[in-house]
């Protein structure tokens, strides 16, 4: 009782949180940058969904494919039409509340097709893991192909800090790697004098569960089938963001790098509210004023892209939640 108190708490917060960012975002704007914003989203191109949202689709039956190969060392071999079907309701279960996707995605998916649960909670730790991993890349390529940008942005802001402070930025970076020290060796003693801790021993797992994770993916027998898989999503990803850069004037002249970047803050927003409700637009306009684009029109953007991907997760894992028990209707019938 007492955990699910806390599960739908913590829903609300993050609904909440997300819903307030949608009403500060209008209501932080002035008449002219609301009328800029409607002007924007009035005049965009809305063709460009469909070719949008056909790369969303197939990165989707990718990383279904991709999670198929993490579980042939288990001896399974799900049907392709149901990996896919629960990987949309996990979606759309995360954009309601976060994490509940993966607990639905493999009690429906064990459930149909007659598998183990536990075991498949452990492919989700793989893949989870190794999508970490690629993103900590993705990050760094982000910066290495555009470091005029990043570097000339970084000594702006730096800039516009040490005149509001007055505070030298030598003396701020011996502050700033006092305290990550602090933290570092406070962490490592309440680790040490709390081991059996609930939060400690969770945070231990899910270490533990990173290093299983990539041990599990060396042993891969379609180790290359696998790697081409995530090479094709992050792919389909950036691409999704650059041919959106098309659907509005005065945006259609942005470079791939800026996608790069939209991509990299955009994943965050994701994770910031449910869904990335409210966070996405912000993520995305504060990314694209770097690049020269008006925060009305960098937020329009973020609204149109938040907008097509939201509402094909939802149609979509609405017809999968709908359609796998007639998908499944022979195997049920036999059981």
């Amino acid at each position: 009782m007492r955990k699910r108190f806390f599960s739908i708490l913590q829903y609300i917060i993050f609904l909440g949180g997300g819903l307030f960012l949608v009403w500060w975002q209008l209501k932080s704007m002035t008449e002219i940058e609301k009328n800029e914003f409607y002007s924007a989203l009035k005049n965009a191109h809305y063709w460009i969904a469909l070719p949008v949202a056909i790369m969303i689709i197939l990165s989707h039956i990718s990383r279904s494919m991709r999670w198929k190969l993490l579980m042939e060392p288990l001896g399974y071999k799900p049907a392709l039409k149901n990996v896919f079907a629960v990987t949309m309701i996990g979606y759309l279960a995360n954009a309601a509340i976060p994490r509940l996707g993966e607990i639905l995605k493999c009690t429906f998916l064990a459930k149909y097709e007659h598998l183990k649960s536990d075991k498949l909670f452990g492919t989700i730790i793989v893949e989870r893991s190794f999508d970490i991993f690629c993103y900590f890349i993705f990050i760094g390529i982000t910066v290495l192909i555009q470091i005029e940008k990043v570097s000339g942005f970084l000594n702006k802001e730096i800039k516009i800090i040490t005149t509001t402070t007055g505070i030298p930025l030598w003396m701020k970076f011996i502050i700033l790697i006092s305290i990550v020290i602090l933290l570092i060796v406070i962490i490592g003693k309440l680790f040490k004098k709390f081991p059996h801790n609930k939060v400690i021993v969770g945070i231990n797992n899910f270490i533990k569960g990173i290093g299983e994770g990539f041990r599990s993916i060396k042993n891969l027998q379609k180790r290359k089938e696998f790697l081409l898989h995530t090479l094709f999503i992050w792919t389909m990803y950036l691409l999704q963001i650059y041919l959106a850069f098309l659907a509005m004037n005065g945006t259609e002249h942005l470079p791939i790098k800026a996608a790069f970047s939209v991509l990299t803050l955009a994943t965050l927003a994701m994770i910031a509210t449910p869904g990335g409700i409210g966070s996405f637009p912000i993520f995305v306009m504060q990314t694209l004023t770097i690049y020269g684009i008006a925060a009305p029109l960098g937020k329009a953007f973020g609204w149109v892209i938040w907008g097509v991907s939201t509402g094909l997760i939802v149609s979509v894992g609405l017809m999968s939640l709908l359609a796998i028990p007639y998908l499944n209707k022979k195997k049920i019938q036999k059981s």
